[in-house]
């Protein structure tokens, strides 16, 4: 157990300063083959992966490490004990991802998840870089709106209905005791009676909640993010305009990340000083109150609005820097703006607390106006976010891309609409707890109740889209009993078992209309949002009330909307909360999860820093460690890095990051890869044709296992000699019951790609074709097949 890592460092040693430790030892690893095993979403174990109950932890910690088999700790330095055979290692970083309990709390960043997304779907495109920058100064202005969205929604939760209706309201104060101090009735005007102090004391909530937020990013950034790639001189021949995941800072955004994150937590805390210094003023100014205060009130909002266009002017001001690792630190920028936002949220917290004679709390605070404008301003973001991507598109059409380029601005708006369900939800769900007897309070703001009842007009519409795609689905069934027959001839034929092949084969083509899914699901949003927005401004009274006295049916119409609406939203907010809580508890819950972030996390943070954080900061950089250290460590040394599903993702992130001269003498075998049927047609602009066919053309080799039946992965679609794709693999292997399968044989989809010949067939292809010259490749060496890695 303590001779792995003593190996390992000196691997390390040897590859930095290119010279062996033991000329010996040198002689002895020339022309050593590795295979560095990559598992998928969801994980597994190293015992798995290496088909042995006895593995050692070589290099890596708790959080992601490389294994050996105990055997094979050594291997380097036996090697006639391998006879040619490569020695197995097994990278798992699914602890990355499914770790501990806490991380089930990361289902509450899923809007800032969304949108981070977004900022890598921009369309492929040359010579375009003024553009290219507004299409991400646009999403990370979307990002912004959905850190005020949040914050107004607490504010909103805390201020409005908690501290000013209900505390303010005779009944809903008796019924719920714990708010008795700030009742002017209940309490005989005690001193946190008075309405600015109530809320100012109910400001801590959201102010709070921007803390959490600002640490929970920053301390993910230290345990995840921190990890800086392998530094090393650009070689003459090196190109990397294919793709910017080869430059040596995409996976190193520090100074980004920090000054986002300083931005966001300022633009939180103003939203909250915003709320509790408005409601105060509009008092000042609308009673002939003190002079003082009124001159106050406007020196505050002055100084909020000049902090707030600072905020935005950070947020617009840089992007990116990828063509360097980005070490340097705006140290005053981030410091001193939070703390700026912070001291202007403690003077409006003393300005509404000063003492105002007649002032009561009445009806509900202006917040319409501000969950309207947040919505209007988030709309107006997606439509010039659309012409920017169409822009784009349109300079280098990909006929692969999703939604010719648009889906970027369409996963804006699921974003939004997220957010603003999330919200909505809360306030209405803490309206309702609220007002026991129903009438006690007025409620959330009008423009969320109208959100609300769109949804069911929503919902209806992707049952009938989800229904169409099920048709189509089972005439392409039909197709494909068909190819079944024909590809088991001469098999006794079973109905049922043919049926069960082809309805399997259908369902998988699902995932190639997802991009219809979305293009219905954010326009519908888009539209019904902006009808909702003008219903709310125009009217002042939710869609049953503003419906009275029209035709009964559109009257029932509204009712039914509204009560269906709410009813939704309160069962959607219980649903997540109880799934987050059982994921807290339940490890096979959070492992669930946890493949919701293997694929909504590979990117890093650079639309928001609130997002869940990036685990390929960590785990490309190991793995390009590994292999740098590996191939550099004596003459002749190959590589197969062997990668499923996720992990054929990183596998091809880490073969970017490496020299020309490395990835030369490194081979690539994928199987049930989405490189090509999820992230080249979403993520066009980083897993394009282009930048596919260059990792083909500048790794030794690459080879790519798929099945019909995958609902994941699938061909890459490349030509060359020799083809990168395989043909589709047989699923199930047999047909019915024969020699070599007595019983039943699955239907595997995404699983279990080892227990086909055809992978031990192409990987011992790849290892011949890796041989130094001189040693044995006619004859391959059996070895025990690895398990699934999914």
């Amino acid at each position: 157990m303590e001779r792995a890592p003593e190996r390992a460092a000196d691997n390390r040693a040897d590859a930095t300063t290119k010279e062996p430790a033991d000329q010996g030892t040198s002689a002895e690893s020339a022309g050593a083959a590795l295979e560095l095993l990559v598992h998928g979403v969801g994980g597994t174990t190293p015992q798995e992966m290496l088909d042995d109950p006895r593995t050692v932890r070589i290099t890596g910690d708790d959080t992601a490490a490389v294994f050996r088999r105990a055997d094979d700790v050594d291997a380097e330095d036996r090697p006639d004990d391998r006879q040619g055979q490569p020695v197995p290692e097994a990278y798992v970083w699914c602890n990355l991802t499914s770790g501990n309990s806490a991380r089930a709390l990361w289902l509450l960043l899923l809007p800032f998840m969304v949108v981070n997304l977004a900022h890598w779907m921009r369309p492929t495109t040359r010579d375009r870089d003024r553009t290219v920058r507004l299409y991400g100064l646009l999403v990370r202005l979307a990002g912004l709106t959905l850190t005020v969205l949040l914050v107004a929604a607490a504010c909103e939760v805390a201020l409005d209905l908690a501290a000013w209706q209900c505390a303010g309201t005779r009944a809903c104060a008796e019924q719920h005791s714990w708010l008795g101090f700030l009742s002017p009735t209940v309490s005989d005007d005690g001193w946190w009676s008075h309405p600015g102090r109530r809320l100012a004391l109910a400001a801590l909530v959201p102010a709070a909640l921007t803390g959490l937020l600002w640490y929970l990013s920053r301390r993910t950034w230290s345990a995840y993010e921190s990890q800086q790639p392998m530094t090393r001189a650009p070689e003459p021949d090196e190109e990397s305009g294919s793709t910017s995941l080869g430059r040596p800072g995409f996976w190193y955004g520090r100074r980004l990340v920090a000054r986002l994150r300083a931005a966001h937590t300022a633009a939180g805390l103003l939203t909250v000083a915003a709320a509790v210094a408005s409601a105060a003023a509009r008092f000042d100014r609308g009673s002939g109150g003190p002079t003082l205060l009124d001159t106050l009130g406007w020196a505050l909002d002055a100084a909020l609005v000049a902090c707030a266009a600072v905020v935005v002017w950070v947020v617009c001001r840089r992007g990116r820097s990828e063509n360097r690792l980005d070490q340097e630190l705006d140290e005053h920028l981030v410091r001193r703006l939070p703390l700026a936002a912070l001291v202007l949220l403690a003077l409006a917290l003393v300005y509404a607390g000063w003492d105002r004679p007649g002032w009561t709390s009445a009806g509900r605070l202006p917040g319409d106006p501000t969950f309207g404008a947040i919505a209007f301003f988030q709309g107006l973001l997606v439509i010039i976010l659309a012409v920017v991507a169409h822009l784009l598109h349109r300079a280098q059409p990909d006929p692969r891309a999703a939604m010719r380029g648009l889906g970027g601005p369409a996963v804006v708006m699921l974003a939004c609409a997220l957010g603003g369900v999330m919200s909505g939800g809360v306030a209405q769900r803490v309206a309702d707890w609220l007002d026991g007897t129903g009438a006690s309070i007025v409620g959330p703001p009008v423009l969320l109740t109208w959100q609300a009842s769109v949804i069911p007009p929503l919902l209806v519409l992707l049952l009938l889209l989800c229904g169409w795609l099920a048709w189509r689905a089972w005439r392409l069934r039909r197709t494909e009993l068909g190819k079944v027959e024909v590809d088991y001839v001469g098999e006794p034929r079973d109905t049922a078992r043919t049926r069960r092949i082809a309805t399997t084969r259908a369902m998988a083509t699902l995932t190639d209309r997802a991009p219809l899914v979305v293009a219905v699901t954010s326009t519908a949003t888009l539209l019904l949002g902006a009808g909702a927005l003008v219903g709310a401004l125009t009217t002042d009274e939710t869609p049953s009330d503003a419906a009275d006295g029209t035709y009964a049916f559109v009257h029932g119409a509204a009712q039914t909307a509204q009560a269906l609406g709410s009813w939704l939203i309160g069962v959607g907010f219980i649903l997540f909360v109880t799934w987050g809580r059982r994921a807290y508890k339940d490890a096979s819950a959070r492992r669930t999860i946890g493949i919701l972030w293997d694929v909504g996390t590979f990117w890093p943070r650079a639309a928001h820093p609130f997002a869940p954080p990036c685990y390929a900061e960590r785990a490309v950089p190991d793995l390009t460690w590994r292999m740098a250290t590996w191939t550099r460590a004596g003459e002749g040394r190959r590589l197969v890095i062997s990668g499923h599903s996720q992990g054929s993702v990183l596998a091809a992130a880490a073969a970017w990051q490496l020299t020309p001269t490395d990835r030369k003498r490194v081979a690539l075998l994928t199987y049930g890869s989405p490189l090509e049927r999820l992230y080249g047609r979403w993520f066009p602009a980083h897993f394009g044709p282009a930048a596919l066919t260059s990792l083909h053309g500048e790794v030794d080799c690459w080879r790519n296992l798929y099945r019909l039946t995958d609902p994941i992965g699938g061909p890459v679609r490349l030509p060359g000699d020799p083809a990168v794709d395989c043909e589709a693999l047989k699923d199930p292997l047999a047909y019915g019951r024969t020699p070599e399968h007595p019983l039943p044989a699955p239907i595997l989809g995404h699983g279990e790609y080892q227990a086909d010949p055809v992978f031990a067939e192409e990987r011992e292809r790849l290892l011949a074709r890796l041989r130094p010259e001189g040693q044995d490749a006619g004859v391959p060496t059996q070895r025990p097949e690895s398990p699934p890695e999914n």
